[in-house]
């Protein structure tokens, strides 16, 4: 019995352990690979054939395929950039109101109906925000204002609403934990409710609120497939937000299968991506911190 029990106790300390270390390792190892390939192949760009960074990252003239090629990505990265802040100047204040709405002013509304709604809304594939988009805005800023359609406007508008689960669920939980007393005190002061809300809750909450929003904005950058079927993919500056203009994202999904491996228009694709993924690091490196932040108060 006791070889039976030391055997069992064994296989359920060391066995399990070791499982979930291997598990650990495999991820890192796996992680690393995948750095390691977008590396070595964004970086053909510079190696291989010589391409200056400085051109590639300030330049806006995009022509692979001619000779020499031209690869400037200021038109992408401009791009990317004003279509993720415009999403989240629109998603952001809409999520963390919704987030107070849910656990102060009508938590029963909040948990019957926009809990509900916004895991809903985190479950819907970006094809499906896109066709919507292409079928439904777009006719209608058409319609409206003149012009082709396809526009900066119309991926903000489209990334604003993908973007908004992601910043309400994080917004709601950060708000939720703020201490009761906090808020009970504040009204014991004879503060109102916007008050409250305004000096109490949104300051107390606001590393996590934060931390949304951050999220929401990596999520922007790097939605491809909805933002490339709206905003309609030319390979310039907008004038406006009625302009086409076009992304990291979406240039790498519309150029990547018309390519040839090796060639100096495929590693710039490769480049791109490498950039993709410096982007996220430092979208990660930004949410480390205000995690460090909140834990030191």
């Amino acid at each position: 019995m006791k070889k039976k029990s030391l055997w069992k106790s064994l296989k359920n300390e060391y066995i399990g352990r070791a499982f979930s270390t291997f598990c650990g390792f495999l991820i890192i190892i796996l992680t690393l690979c995948i750095i390691a390939f977008i590396a070595s192949k964004g970086l053909n760009t510079f190696i291989k054939h010589e391409y200056s960074i400085t051109e590639f990252l300030f330049k806006s003239s995009w022509n692979p395929d001619a000779t020499p090629p031209k690869l400037g990505a200021l038109v992408f990265i401009a791009g990317s950039t004003l279509v993720s802040l415009g999403a989240v100047m629109i998603a952001a204040p809409i999520g963390i109101s919704l987030a107070i709405f849910m656990n102060y002013i009508s938590p029963r509304l909040g948990s019957k109906v926009i809990q509900p709604a916004i895991e809903l809304f985190v479950g819907i594939p970006s094809v499906v925000y896109g066709w919507v988009g292409f079928s439904v805005l777009i006719p209608l800023l058409k319609s409206g204002f003149g012009g082709i359609g396809f526009s900066l406007i119309a991926g903000i508008i489209v990334l604003s609403i993908m973007i908004l689960p992601t910043i309400t669920s994080i917004s709601a939980d950060a708000v939720k934990v703020v201490p009761k007393t906090y808020v009970e005190g504040s009204y014991g002061l004879g503060a109102t409710r916007w008050q409250t809300i305004s000096k109490v809750i949104i300051p107390s909450a606001k590393n996590g609120v934060l931390t949304g929003v951050v999220l929401g904005l990596a999520r922007a950058f790097g939605e491809a497939l909805a933002v490339q079927m709206v905003i309609g993919n030319a390979i310039k500056f907008p004038h406006g937000l009625l302009s086409p203009t076009a992304t990291l994202t979406s240039i790498l999904t519309m150029d990547m299968g018309n390519t040839v491996s090796g060639t100096a228009w495929n590693d710039a694709l490769w480049s791109l991506a490498l950039l993709l993924l410096i982007i996220s690091f430092v979208f990660i490196i930004i949410i480390r911190l205000i995690g460090k932040g909140s834990e030191i108060k």
